[in-house]
């Protein structure tokens, strides 16, 4: 059977991440979770005291920035340069870095060649905001995840909660309003749905529901 490329995209919360890691363990697929490769990337210029205007330390910081991706049982574990940073990643100095980092073209260049690489031999899943557009623009599937702001933040706060963390659902939703217009009016690589890609609106879909309709359409297309 071919192994395919699987494109999802999507803003933030749309269920896209979640979506990608069910679908890729059922279909014995490797997931590559681009947001945590510039998640990790942010985290090294944090690292090194890195100003992301100075375009010099940025490259001479990429030539020599090794991010792996490893398999577990529990989800991907996310190596910047040999130093375990799965959870670091996701606190929130990191998530506001992350999508400041991810503008600027040398960064992008760099993530893409290594997410290509990954990639190049199909039977892996890819979600992000550009994935179908520009690091896999003749993937075999194309998804365009979707939802509701009130429902996004409302994911974002319930994940937050769980945590342990106390945020307000009316900042978490300001902070979505305001990644929306900055991944979408970005001048590289911005939040744009693939003309070949095929829309999910997941404002009243489980995640099981979500993982159901995606296989639905692969299954269809094998039929």
């Amino acid at each position: 059977m071919k192994k395919y490329i699987i494109a999802i995209d999507g803003p933030a919360a749309s269920g896209k991440s979640t979506t990608a890691k069910r679908l890729a363990k059922k279909l014995k697929y490797i997931y590559i979770d681009t947001g945590a490769m510039y998640r990790a990337c942010a985290l090294n210029a944090l690292w090194e005291n890195i100003d992301l205007k100075d375009i010099e330390a940025l490259q001479k910081m990429l030539s020599k920035i090794d991010i792996k991706i490893k398999y577990s049982e529990n989800g991907n574990r996310i190596y910047l340069n040999g130093k375990d940073v799965t959870e670091r990643i996701r606190e929130a100095d990191i998530t506001k870095l992350s999508s400041e980092i991810a503008v600027i073209g040398i960064v992008r260049e760099k993530m893409v060649e290594l997410q290509r690489k990954i990639g190049e031999n199909g039977g892996v899943i890819m979600d992000g905001r550009d994935i179908g557009t520009v690091v896999f623009p003749n993937a075999d599937f194309k998804f365009f995840m979707t939802a509701d702001v009130k429902t996004r933040a409302k994911r974002r706060w319930k994940e937050a909660k769980e945590k342990g963390e106390n945020l307000s659902l009316e900042k978490i939703e300001k902070e979505i309003e305001w990644r929306d217009k900055n991944d979408s009016s970005r001048d590289i690589a911005p939040l744009r749905k693939a003309d070949d890609a095929i829309e999910i609106d997941t404002s009243k879909l489980s995640i099981e529901e979500q993982v159901n309709l995606i296989l639905s359409y692969i299954k269809g297309r094998e039929e």
